[in-house]
């Protein structure tokens, strides 16, 4: 199997991502009618960071796992601050407020608007390239949720909820881009950190406003528990394939998770409809282009001097002190100056200009 096919097993990561995720919006407006939005994003994402903050220290404990020699840079640390404000803080409260508004699979289909403004972000602020199957991949996505929508007679919705889904997807979109920044650090540790810092700061503002997380034992729970499954899980796993797959790549495979959703509403009692069986086939086509997409061109790696886990391929020809261990490990090295062409993804070496 060649490196490029290789990587791709990082897609099934995301659709995996994708599955916890889209199980969260049937089962955060079950929530809601306990507990408020702003206590609901602050217990998930607790949820999420304790969760993930436990398998870290039992990872740490139990297995070998190389330190971080080099210092976070300025520019990682702001994009991690804009990380968790845009997706851990603001996107979750506005994403539970919408959903209170609003039919659970309504929110679920538009929740499709992430993987977009995932790729356009990536596209437009990032340069980020963003081949002509991937941007098929998308709208094929969008026609999947229009035709749901179509069938729900869900046109009419609210604007301002609706908006508000739209809202917190683009949030969600730049939280993405900013975090493929630091998705060479620690996946684990990067996603705990995002979930503790994001959950206690909605913690303190719902304390502050009057808001209780403790309106009941299997409410909080629940609450808990969905946090650290589509919401901490599903982090880790998405940040996992942003390293490899880059931002737009990644959200591609990322949008099937609104029809994920959408089969939880069936299984959960909701008819099985044509419209849903349509939006399924479409799913697979959107996903299959994008599995199926090569990227090859003659391309020039600069200098660069940076840490992360790797091994020694093709990439990888540097010199060791001695110390760092079994391969894949982590320590700083150096790239030097390399020209050569290959079939590529915009991974952590492969982020150049097109």
């Amino acid at each position: 199997m060649s490196r490029f096919y290789a990587l791709q097993r990082h897609a099934l990561y995301v659709l995996i991502a994708a599955a916890l995720f889209g199980a969260s919006a049937p089962l955060a407006k079950r929530l809601l009618e306990q507990q408020s939005p702003l206590s609901l994003a602050a217990l998930v994402y607790l949820g999420g960071g304790l969760a993930l903050g436990i398998a870290w220290l039992l990872r740490r404990r139990h297995m070998k796992v190389p330190r971080a020699h080099g210092r976070w840079t300025a520019s990682e640390l702001a994009n991690l601050v804009g990380a968790i404000i845009a997706g851990g803080v603001l996107a979750p409260i506005i994403l539970f407020w919408s959903l209170s508004k609003m039919p659970a699979a309504s929110a679920s289909l538009l929740l499709s608007f992430e993987g977009l403004l995932t790729a356009v972000f990536a596209a437009v602020m990032f340069h980020e390239a963003v081949a002509r199957r991937v941007w098929l991949a998308m709208l094929i996505m969008i026609i999947a949720g229009a035709v749901l929508s179509l069938d729900r007679g869900e046109f009419g919705l609210q604007l301002v909820p609706a908006g508000g889904v739209i809202l917190a997807c683009a949030l969600w979109g730049l939280d993405n881009n900013l975090t493929r920044a630091v998705s060479h650090r620690d996946i684990l540790g990067v996603a705990a950190l995002k979930g503790l810092v994001a959950g206690a700061t909605n913690t303190a503002v719902a304390a502050l406003l009057g808001h209780s997380l403790l309106v009941s034992v299997q409410g909080t729970l629940g609450a808990l528990a969905m946090g650290a499954l589509s919401f901490g899980l599903s982090l880790v796993l998405f940040v996992s394939a942003l390293a490899h797959l880059g931002s737009a790549r990644t959200a591609a495979h990322f949008g099937t998770a609104p029809f994920i959703g959408a089969a939880l509403a069936v299984l959960l009692g909701e008819p099985l409809s044509l419209s849903l069986i349509a939006a399924v086939v479409l799913t697979v086509l959107s996903t299959w282009l994008v599995l199926t997409e090569t990227h090859e061109h003659g391309h020039t790696h600069e200098t660069i001097d940076h840490e992360h886990a790797h091994v020694h391929d093709e990439h990888h020809q540097h010199g060791h002190e001695g110390d760092e261990g079994p391969e894949p490990h982590r320590h700083r090295h150096r790239h030097e100056p390399l020209s050569h062409s290959h079939s590529h993804l915009p991974d952590l070496h492969h982020r150049h200009r097109h």
